[in-house]
Order: C-alpha cells, then structure tokens, then sequence
C-alpha cells in the first residue's frame, strides 16, 4: 500500500536508484522506496535534488507545501497526463450553466450539512438540520447558497465550546488562528485540501473549475468544493479525539501576540492521526467492499465526472456510521 510521507523538520532528499532519501538536521538518513510513496507533504525548509523530482515525476507523486501558519502554499505534480479535453469542455459547461452549476453548488453544501449533522448527533447537540437543507432548496444564486453554508457552519462551530473539555473556541479565526482550535482547524482543513488535490489529478477532472467556489487564479478551487463535504469526517472528528482524549494539549502548541500555531510534536500528532485515519478502512455500502477513507476522496471524484459526463446524477457523500 502506498502512503503519504510528511516531511515536518528541514532537511534534504536525494536519489539513489528508486530509492528516496531523506537527511533530516540531524544527519539521520531515511531510506523511502519511491513505488511506496502517494504523496509529499513538507513543512519547514526540506530541499530537494533535481533527480529526486524527476524520479517523482515519473511515478506522478505530488509534493505540498505549507507556509508558517500551517497553511497551503502550492503544490508541485507532475505534467497533466489524465486530462481529457472532452471532460474539461463537460466541467466548464456545467460551471456556465447558472442550473447546472446551482445544482452541484447545493449538493456540495448539502453534504456538508448532513455530515456536520452526523457529528453533533454524536454529541447529543441540536442542530436543525432540516431548516438548513430547506432554505438550501429555496436559494437561486451562489451568493445565496453560500450565505446558507456560512450561517450553517457558524452554528455547528459555536458547538464547538460544549464538544471540548479543555480549549475554548469563541470564534472562527484564520491567518493567523487565534486560539488552540483554530489551529487545528486551520491545518486540518490545509491538509485535506491539499489530499484532495491529489485525488483530483488522479482523474479527469481539471482542479481549476469549481461550483461553490468561484474559479480564480492560482487555487484549485474544485478541492475547496469537495473537502467542504469531508471537513467533518476528516478534520473536525480528528481534532475531537486528540483533544477529548488528551493526545493534544496545549504544550503543543507556539502562542504570539495574536497567533496560536501547533510546534513541531503537535503537528506530528496530528499528521499521524490524519494518517491513520485515510488507511481506516469501512465497508462500502455500494461497492459491498471495505475502502479506505482516502479511497472515498478519489470514489466522490468519479461520482463528479461521472455526473459532468451525464452517466450518473452526483450526489454529496454522507455519513451512515
């Protein structure tokens, strides 16, 4: 099986045969079979020779960079050998297409609403699911169904104070985050998008044309659209383990004037959780057959260009467990 590789402290990677290896500060050297690697993830400073990319891009194996904040910064991948000009001409249609677009605009929110729903019944926490998904309905314009995801969203995150024992939330903060769970929010929310870029190359389908989100100039905003359906599966149920269970607290974390980051140890806890939790696998309700959850970024991918291609109407992943 093929895994993610988070490069967390500065260091080099070089090349010998297909074999990768990493040199960290230290000196200790990491040998990484090339055929084992799914994807590069760097933070710090991690320098790279001209082979080592090359011999990645041979196996289409993308690098991801985040800045200080832990935020996405960009992504190296390989020339685009999956694109078809027929599913790119499909996709723009659909975003033109002011039916077309509202259409996957909602499905998108509607999963995201349903799947935050899932994790508050977890909790016991009200959440009137219903009002949302029927003001959803009655929306006509992507301002309108973007008001809907961003009042919905500040409910489920103002829950977040009666979910954790021993951080408090108050609001949602960004570049930088505010408090302990903005960070973690913040850098979760980075590394989905970043995996599901990954997946994304991994099709037809062209990373730059989105529905929710408006396309612009350098953002794979199609990612934006499809990690809003599995914020709540990947990131937030993330943060409630490490946090409710004690494997974070808040030696973990660098606190400024008006910025809280996780340190080096705390984004190693997280990076092994999110890990473990893309490995994990369940039983797929319609493949009858166990995947893995990072399986299902790629599964809800196909769904899309399957539905742009007109085989087979999309609709969002939800939650059943």
């Amino acid at each position: 099986m093929k895994y993610n590789k988070y490069l967390n402290s500065e260091g080099k990677l070089y090349r010998k045969e297909n074999t990768v290896y990493f040199i960290d500060i230290t000196g200790k050297k990491t040998p990484i079979p090339v055929e084992k690697i799914y994807a590069i993830y760097c933070y710090k400073e991690v320098s790279f020779t001209s082979s080592v990319v090359i011999l990645l891009a041979k196996y289409n194996i993308p690098i991801h960079y985040f800045g200080r904040y832990g935020n996405y910064v960009g992504t190296f991948y390989p020339k685009g050998e999956n694109y078809s000009g027929k599913v790119i001409v499909k996709q723009s249609e659909n975003y033109l297409n002011s039916e077309k677009r509202n259409y996957l605009a909602k499905e998108f929110v509607k999963g995201s609403i349903l799947n935050i729903s899932k994790n508050l019944n977890r909790y016991k926490l009200d959440y009137d699911k219903e009002t949302y998904l029927k003001m959803l309905e009655k929306a006509n314009r992507i301002t309108d169904i973007m008001n809907v995801e961003a009042i919905m969203r500040n409910e489920y995150y103002g829950n977040f104070d009666k979910i954790f024992k021993n951080f408090e939330y108050e609001k949602r903060t960004r570049r930088p985050p505010e408090n302990e769970i903005n960070s973690l929010i913040s850098f979760g929310n980075s590394l989905l998008y970043s995996t599901v870029i990954s997946e994304i190359f991994n099709t037809h389908l062209t990373p730059s044309v989105s529905y929710l989100h408006e396309p612009v100039e350098r953002r794979y905003s199609l990612a934006l659209d499809l990690a809003d359906v599995f914020k709540p599966i990947f990131v937030d149920r993330i943060i409630f383990n490490l946090i409710n269970k004690k494997i974070i607290n808040e030696n973990h974390f660098e606190k400024d004037l008006n910025s809280c980051l996780l340190n080096d140890e705390g984004r190693k806890i997280f990076l092994t959780a999110y890990n473990e939790r893309l490995q994990r696998t369940i039983k797929h309700r319609k493949l009858n057959r166990n995947v893995s959850y990072q399986r299902l970024l790629r599964l809800e991918c196909y769904k899309l260009e399957k539905h742009i291609m007109g085989i087979e109407q999309y609709s969002p992943f939800v939650i059943w467990w």
